[in-house]
């Protein structure tokens, strides 16, 4: 696994594509958007690197440009404790920027990603200066209250299928993370890491929701087709 620092020397700018696929930004006066575009930095980061790391101290708000990411911990005997998936036009941890405290999880690459990176000092000056980055950020704090409590429901339940459908379900959230669309980038492997379950029985569970018309499984993702059913279906 690469050294914290390597993320940090690898870092560049934004070019103008990258730059229109961070979703905050658009919420921006002309003024704001001319200090904080300029301070975003992006990064490839490679499979099981950490983007954060658990009892570290924050220094930047990051968001997924592409790929896909896991939010974890791990308990003290050693068994890892997933949070959440997070998927393209994702901003996660502003709870941890805004009280600057250390890290209470871990944040890792499940494939090879670009994750973009605000500096906390400018993260905090939106937030002084801001109405719509306030707002943003309020909305982002209440979309994810009801993405984890989904999330602590669906680890409860002890029916494959339901976990499978819940974890996906979770990810294809146009409010948290805009950037999905319609079919889904994940692997059964990826989607086995995110739900604590094997790959065989996440293939049974994703061709048991597949026959019921809820998704479809193409080449490379899954595409959505009753996402209602997905998130409050009892299976």
């Amino acid at each position: 696994m690469a050294h914290p620092s390597a993320l940090h020397e690898r870092r560049r700018p934004l070019n103008a594509a990258e730059l229109a696929g961070v979703p905050w930004l658009s919420h921006l006066k002309a003024e704001e958007f001319d200090r904080a575009a300029p301070e975003l930095r992006i990064v490839q980061v490679e499979p099981g690197e950490l983007v954060c790391r658990r009892g570290r101290t924050v220094t930047y708000w990051f968001g997924v440009v592409d790929g896909l990411l896991k939010m974890s911990t791990e308990t003290a005997e050693g068994q890892t404790i997933t949070y959440s998936g997070l998927a393209p036009g994702g901003w996660f941890g502003e709870g941890t920027v805004i009280k600057r405290e250390p890290y209470r999880y871990n944040v890792s690459a499940l494939r090879r990603s670009l994750v973009a990176g605000l500096p906390a000092d400018t993260f905090h000056w939106l937030l002084d200066h801001s109405i719509g980055f306030n707002r943003f950020i309020m909305n982002q704090l209440n979309e994810r209250l009801g993405h984890f409590i989904g999330t602590l429901e669906a680890d409860r339940t002890p029916k494959p299928e339901q976990r499978v459908a819940r974890s996906i379900a979770a990810l294809v959230n146009p409010v948290l993370f805009p950037g999905v669309g319609e079919v889904l980038r994940i692997t059964q492997q990826e989607l086995a890491y995110l739900v604590g379950l094997s790959r065989q029985r996440v293939n049974e569970a994703l061709q048991s929701l597949s026959a019921q018309q809820l998704l479809r499984i193409e080449y490379g993702g899954l595409r959505i087709l009753d996402l209602a059913a997905l998130r409050s279906r009892d299976f």
